[in-house]
Order: C-alpha cells, then sequence, then structure tokens
C-alpha cells in the first residue's frame, strides 16, 4: 500500500469520525469544531485525488468563512443547553431507521461493482505544469455553461425569496420609509415657538 493511500485512508477514517461527533456531542461550540476538521480532513482527502483547487476553496469558503460566522453566532448567542437536550431521546428511533436506511442504500449502490476499482481506477498522476483550476473552468464554462447558468439562476432566486420573506410588512413592527425620509424638510420636523421674556419673582 502506497504512501497516498495510506494518506486517503486515515483523512477518510478522521472525516468519519469528526462527522459522528458533530451530530453527537451536545455542545454546539464543540460541534462546529468538529465540522471544522470535517472540512479540513475533507480537503485533504480531495488533495491526494489531485482537486487542489476544491480542496481550498473548501478551506477558503466553509472553514473561513461560514463557520467563523457560526461560530460567532454560537457564542454570542446564550443558547440554553438543556433546551436543545429536551426532546433528543425522543427521536432517536426515528433517527436510527433513518441512519440503517441510508446505510442499506449506500451499500447497495457501492457493491454493485459500478464503483469498483476496475470500473473506476484510480486517475494517472498529471505532470508538475498540470493544473486542475484550468480544466474545471474549462468545463465549467464550456460544456457546463447552460447547467452552470441555471444554478446561478436558482442561487439568485432563493437570495430574493429569503429577502422576500424577511422584509415582509409586520403589523406590530415600525418600519422606515427613505423615500418618505428623503423628501423631508425643515418645517416638517422643527417648529420654533416664540415666547416672551420672563423676570424672575423677587423672592428667587
Amino acid at each position: 500500500m502506497t504512501f497516498t493511500q495510506l494518506s486517503l485512508y486515515a483523512f477518510s477514517t478522521v472525516l468519519v469520525l469528526a462527522a459522528l461527533m458533530v451530530i453527537t456531542v451536545r455542545n454546539p461550540v464543540k460541534a462546529a469544531l468538529f465540522l471544522v476538521l470535517a472540512f479540513f480532513s475533507a480537503a485533504c482527502v480531495w488533495i491526494t485525488l489531485e482537486a487542489e483547487f476544491l480542496a481550498i476553496v473548501l478551506v477558503l469558503v466553509y472553514v473561513g468563512a461560514v463557520m467563523v460566522l457560526f461560530l460567532f453566532v454560537v457564542m454570542m448567542l446564550d443558547i440554553d443547553l438543556a433546551v436543545l437536550r429536551e426532546g433528543f431521546t425522543r427521536y432517536v428511533p426515528v433517527a436510527a431507521v433513518v441512519a440503517v436506511l441510508m446505510v442499506i442504500e449506500m451499500g447497495i449502490v457501492l457493491t454493485n461493482g459500478e464503483f469498483s476499482l476496475e470500473q473506476m481506477p484510480r486517475p494517472e498522476p498529471h505532470a508538475a505544469d498540470y493544473s486542475n483550476t484550468r480544466e474545471l473552468g474549462t468545463l465549467l464554462y464550456t460544456e457546463y455553461v447552460l447547467p452552470f447558468e441555471i444554478a446561478a439562476l436558482i442561487l439568485l432566486l432563493a437570495i430574493v425569496a429569503a429577502i422576500s420573506l424577511t422584509m415582509r410588512r409586520r403589523t406590530d413592527t415600525k418600519r422606515q420609509r427613505p423615500s418618505k425620509q428623503v423628501q423631508v424638510k425643515r418645517q416638517d420636523r422643527v417648529r420654533l415657538v416664540k415666547m416672551n421674556p420672563e423676570k424672575p419673582a423677587s423672592g428667587e
């Protein structure tokens, strides 16, 4: 067994264990840290498969941005762990059934021979001047340009839908109207009141 295969099995083992800890640990901060470890392990697996660009994007986007933001939110909010633990055991039977079904389905898919080493051998190592970033960009903007544009439109639709749902008008909250704020004049907000001067009383 080569060093690359040993690295692949080692990183895959760490990835599976970290993913299990994410869903079993009770502390949300620890779960987020284990998720960071899972992302790093997945990036290392992709590096062993000569997918350096995807590995770097996974680390920069998910670990460097999404998980940092998630950690800030979790640590700044006052999360009641007792409330999170309520009902955990109630959903364990359903979760166990779903997990068993998923394992059975994955076993059926992986043991049908379509994903064997004969059907999908390890790709040959490329030269030092090979760039998978260039190859990925070439495929993405030529052969798969239509699915890429459709995915972009779906993401744009999701952004618009999220903004529409969160910016809906509610009767119990006050909203600012920038159009009316721009048209405000001084006499609409400031009122000058003229008063006659008064002399203080003699005893004061």
